[in-house]
């Protein structure tokens, strides 16, 4: 729906959508502090890259006018929600969909506040791209410290650290120097590995989409030149061939009589046609008879495709189990560490059970021990913590009442995550991160 209303948006000046489906897809999330301008700079993207019908330009153009702003305020494009609108701040993670010629992307825009520290983590789990958004008046502050942080902890490949509001310090290319110092010297201590800084005028437009005229000092690239153009090839995990299977396929039926295919979406790894495979946890291996994929019969599969696949044996696998190499597989356990962000008023204590979602395998788990909660602003660990409440990040061991088949985050994030879901309610309570 969005993507067609993009496609056909008259704003547009793109005459030719035939390879919009083939187009690489890049997922970046915002985040900074309240009024740091995510929501203006989402607003001058999806505008200047024309991606928004004319009426909703005029449709703010008009809430602009009645607010009194002298200017047409394109935060209003992404703060969706009624409460936002009101009281001008954005409190749900909001997704919104664009391309240009070159690429597709996948914005999730998420709140500053601290005590949406959840909507960050959801936000940013599948981002191949981070953009913190630093005020250029007030520089870098905790906020900016804990969103790096989460960033380094969800293992985001690259962060884009945009110095905004320039136009108020007029544009000084010593307090961005300042700035990105500062921040550079908090990310040190952290596990970020490809940083861009870029400064920026959300609400003029310097250096967002076109370059700016007011800092010809800085060379670097624009931010959508930078979106369009940073490398994600390489984010997923290409080397551990991981299959999880999905749904067990048997068509029951005369013309398929012995067919069984096992879907699901690679995880990691290339597999290839005739390649000698290892099922877990059951042990037996067989070879890729074929690999089916939405675009009909394929040699090879590689993450994040959906296909179906077929094995020369007739082995007994199903939901939950995990298609592997013989010689490449990971770890299985019934102990697992993990890093975990609370997402619920209801706190996670030790010996608590909840209900553990990895891949596609759903167990039962109990809280062994909670080692420490990180002081998000400081990263200090507080030790002799007894319990994580809402938005708590936090190291704990839990045991599940079957073996769990996985990787550690920081090798592969689709099978180094899993959530605790809860047993009665089934609610979302924690995403962890396996270490």
């Amino acid at each position: 729906m969005i993507g067609s209303q993009t496609a056909a948006s008259n704003h547009s000046n793109h005459a030719d959508h035939s390879g919009y489906l083939d187009m690489e897809l890049l997922r970046f999330t915002t985040a900074g502090s309240v009024d740091d301008g995510k929501s203006t700079l989402i607003g001058r993207l999806l505008y200047d890259s024309k991606s928004i019908f004319d009426d909703q330009y005029e449709a703010i153009k008009n809430t602009s006018e009645r607010r009194g702003e002298d200017y047409v305020n394109l935060a209003l494009l992404t703060d969706g929600l009624r409460a936002e609108r009101e009281q001008g701040i954005t409190i749900d993670v909001a997704y919104r969909y664009f391309a240009t010629p070159t690429r597709k992307f996948i914005i999730a825009d998420t709140p500053g506040h601290i005590q949406y520290t959840r909507n960050m983590v959801t936000g940013a789990s599948t981002a191949n791209l981070a953009i913190i958004l630093i005020d250029a008046r007030k520089g870098v502050i905790e906020q900016t410290c804990r969103h790096a942080f989460i960033a380094s902890l969800l293992r985001i490949p690259h962060v884009v650290v945009c110095i905004n509001k320039m136009d108020l310090v007029d544009f000084d290319k010593n307090v961005y120097q300042k700035i990105k110092a500062e921040f550079e010297a908090f990310a040190s201590k952290l596990e970020v590995i490809d940083v861009h800084f870029i400064p920026i005028s959300a609400l003029l437009g310097d250096n967002v989409v076109d370059r700016s005229q007011n800092m010809s000092w800085y060379q670097g690239p624009t931010l959508m030149y930078l979106l369009e153009n940073i490398h994600i090839g390489s984010d997923q995990n290409h080397i551990d061939c991981r299959f999880p299977v999905q749904y067990v396929i048997r068509p029951h039926s005369s013309e398929y009589h012995d067919y069984r295919g096992y879907a699901g979406r690679v995880a990691g790894g290339i597999f290839k046609k005739g390649d000698r495979v290892l099922v877990l946890p059951s042990g037996f291996t067989s070879t890729i008879q074929s690999i089916e994929s939405s675009a009909g019969p394929a040699d090879d599969a590689f993450a994040p495709m959906s296909i179906t696949m077929t094995l020369a044996d007739q082995i007994d696998i199903s939901r939950g189990d995990m298609i592997v190499r013989e010689n490449n597989q990971p770890e299985v356990s019934q102990d697992i560490e993990l890093m975990i962000c609370w997402m619920n008023e209801k706190k996670l204590t030790a010996n608590a059970r909840y209900t553990v979602r990895h891949t596609t395998r759903e167990s039962r788990c109990f809280v062994k021990a909670i080692h420490y909660k990180v002081n998000i602003n400081n990263l200090h660990r507080m030790e002799n913590e007894k319990e994580l409440g809402l938005n708590d990040i936090g190291r704990i061991t839990i045991r599940t009442t079957q073996p769990l088949i996985f990787d550690k985050y920081s090798r592969n994030r689709n099978t180094g995550s899993l959530i605790l879901v809860d047993e009665a309610t089934h609610e979302t309570l924690g995403a962890g991160m396996i270490l």
